[in-house]
């Protein structure tokens, strides 16, 4: 068995199309919302590289249409499964941009839904995490950077302890502040932008931090900082330590 599927999702910004193209279809700027660390040859049938922390998906760019559309297709496997993007973006009369994405593939094996319901959600945070972007800090490239932490056998709780170092009381929704200090780290005032059953996301006047359940099981950290000031490595040193701290 298994599942084709194919995802729509929409959303009009103030950024000019040059700008969304750059966040798109460039590595910068995937860099600056999406997973990873990103490498993109600008040409159809050229390859986009993310480096998860040393796992790398390569895709193939399907399409290379500067600065209106932009496709590329992640490598199928022997069961078949595979992932493809399509960015759609054009100018509107009235000022701004509306980027259209949609997200297409093939899902293999008796167990596709879960893995399809997880990858629903985790698009839903990206794509939101990239109209925050495009809103917020469009022009600006960041540094990403990301940290796993130890398993979590018990997400309920879990939850409710990444909430309280948040600083977070009652029901979190958008807007909801959030202020914290994490050992290591300057400290960090901000809103919730984003919250789903698998993530919470943090905008602040100079990044976008996300806090993600992992595929096996622990928290992760994504974090996009906007600032030439961070050491990356040291950062994430950082992030570890706490996540460690706060769920060993």
């Amino acid at each position: 068995m298994g599942r084709e599927f194919e995802q729509h999702k929409q959303a009009a910004v103030d950024a000019t199309a040059e700008e969304v193209w750059h966040a798109v279809a460039t590595g910068p700027g995937l860099d600056s919302w999406l997973m990873g660390r990103s490498e993109v040859e600008p040409r159809e049938g050229g390859a986009v590289r993310t480096d998860l922390g040393g796992f790398v998906m390569a895709s193939k760019v399907t399409a290379w249409e500067p600065p209106r559309r932009f496709a590329y297709r992640g490598i199928e496997s022997e069961e078949g499964r595979f992932v493809a993007y399509e960015f759609f973006i054009q100018g509107r009369a009235e000022g701004g941009t509306t980027v259209r994405l949609v997200a297409s593939g093939f899902l293999p094996g008796d167990d596709w839904e879960a893995e399809y319901e997880a990858m629903t959600r985790g698009g839903d945070m990206y794509f939101h995490t990239l109209i925050e972007y495009l809103t917020h800090f469009a022009g600006r490239t960041a540094t990403p950077m990301g940290a796993s932490g130890p398993p979590v056998a018990d997400w309920a709780r879990g939850w409710a302890v990444l909430q309280g170092a948040l600083g977070l009381t009652g029901p979190v929704d958008q807007g909801a502040p959030v202020s914290f200090t994490p050992t290591g780290l300057a400290a960090i005032e901000g809103v919730v932008d984003f919250v789903n059953a698998d993530a919470i996301g943090v905008r602040t006047a100079d990044a976008l931090y996300r806090f993600i359940r992992g595929m096996h099981g622990g928290l992760v950290v994504g974090h996009h900082v906007f600032s030439r000031d961070v050491d990356r490595e040291e950062a994430e040193r950082a992030w570890r330590a706490w996540l460690i701290q706060l769920f060993s």
